[in-house]
């Protein structure tokens, strides 16, 4: 299986490349991006680590190197100001995003690939790769609010003291502003979450807001997010590469589900080899319900913006 990651030589696809080759569930990863030297040092750097990570063959190149591939991941993107909400990306990004996809569409990938955007802001970016990728758009996924319901379970976990994996929380909608926590849902390890000692409505909507604003935070702090943004590409890309058909908040293109159509967003999606295999329309509160059909208008809006 191979991947191919574009804007692998900066701090996200590198991160990503790195979770990917400790995985071992991939046997060959192309880094391409636009710092040649950059990927060339990231490339060399993991391959010096083969020795104890695997067998993995892993290069840089320019896009020739996305030939053949089976999962295409785009990573690459202008970095996100502290004060700048993702969807204020788009200005910025968007030109971008539609040259790296016209070279992809340059190049013969394997049969069935994968498009995998990460870029930001993700969900509109997902968009203009199903409209723009040549794939299927059932073969074109964004990361969606994988990540924001990742880093949910974890503070969650840090504030209940139990093990993150114990933790079914789901963050749906927008990887943005407009992001919707589902607590109608949220529980640990089957026990709902109101029930759980240490509950405190007011402590746990504290956590959400926290959450939504990480992102800025790790910014602010170190200049990216990039270790658990990796551990969120890996995972996708593992439910894929092991056809898993793995329940993931990750974001495709949607058809009418809890009323949103024509924009891409997370809901708890089926991944497997095939890319997106099912949604799955869970029970919400008229509240929950209400909210992601938000994040559709806000998407809806944008998108009207860069036509």
């Amino acid at each position: 299986m191979k991947v191919s990651i574009i804007g692998g030589g900066g701090r996200v696809g590198s991160n990503a490349a790195y979770a990917l080759q400790l995985g071992a569930n991939v046997n060959e990863i192309a880094i391409v991006d636009v710092a040649r030297e950059m990927a060339e040092g990231e490339a060399l750097d993991l391959r010096h680590g083969a020795a104890l990570a695997g067998s993995q063959r892993i290069y840089a190149g320019g896009y020739e190197a996305v030939e053949g591939s089976d999962i295409v991941v785009i990573t690459a993107g202008l970095r996100r100001k502290p004060d700048e909400s993702r969807l204020e990306l788009i200005s910025r990004n968007v030109a971008l995003f539609r040259s790296i996809l016209e070279e992809v569409r340059k190049v013969k990938l394997a049969g069935g690939a994968i498009v995998l955007v990460v870029s930001n802001p993700v969900d509109v970016l997902t968009k203009l790769a199903v409209d723009g990728s040549g794939a299927p758009p059932k073969r074109v996924i964004g990361l969606g609010t994988l990540l924001d319901t990742t880093r949910f379970r974890s503070l969650l976990a840090e504030h209940f003291k139990v093990n993150p994996m114990d933790v079914n929380a789901l963050i749906l909608g927008e990887h943005g502003d407009s992001m919707v926590p589902i607590w109608s849902s949220a529980a640990i390890n089957g026990v709902p979450l109101p029930s759980f000692p240490g509950y405190d409505e007011t402590t746990v909507q504290n956590i959400f807001d926290f959450t939504k604003k990480s992102g800025a935070e790790v910014i602010r702090l170190k200049g990216g997010a990039g270790y658990a943004v990796g551990l969120a590409i890996r995972r996708l890309v593992e439910a894929v590469v092991l056809d898993e058909k793995a329940v993931l908040p990750v974001s495709s293109l949607q058809e009418g589900m809890f009323g949103v159509s024509g924009v891409c967003l997370s809901v708890p999606t089926i991944v497997g080899k095939s890319g997106v295999e099912g949604l799955v329309e869970i029970v919400l509160t008229e509240g929950e319900k209400a909210g992601v059909q938000n994040c559709g208008r806000v998407l809806g809006d944008t998108l009207r913006q860069i036509s």
